[in-house]
């Protein structure tokens, strides 16, 4: 039997958390979170109790964010552009070096 084989009783890594643990996780204020959540930059989906469930994608978002914030002592609203921009030029950057590799 190959041991690289997943086991089918295992079951997939969550990808959604709970706001305790989002809010843990990150150590982002649970104001600072409903803030971003009014500024519609984390969105949430809703389990079937009705409780807010996060992307655990977006762990890193916030961290990032909390860290702009905090070293260039911005408002949350001028974090969150800086951080959408940094995103941006990632992508770009990505989609540039993808593009130079069909040059070679």
């Amino acid at each position: 039997m190959s041991m690289t084989k997943k086991s089918p009783s295992l079951p997939a890594p969550s990808t959604v958390m709970a706001w305790e643990e989002f809010v843990e996780i990150t150590g982002v204020a649970p104001d600072r979170l409903q803030e971003l959540l009014a500024l519609g930059w984390i969105e949430t989906r809703t389990s079937a109790t009705q409780i807010r469930m996060f992307r655990d994608a977006d762990i890193y978002r916030v961290r990032k964010l909390e860290r702009i914030c905090c070293d260039f002592e911005l408002p949350v609203v001028g974090g969150t552009i800086i951080v959408d921009l940094l995103e941006r030029i990632d992508v770009l950057e990505r989609t540039v070096r993808g593009l130079r590799g069909f040059e070679e």
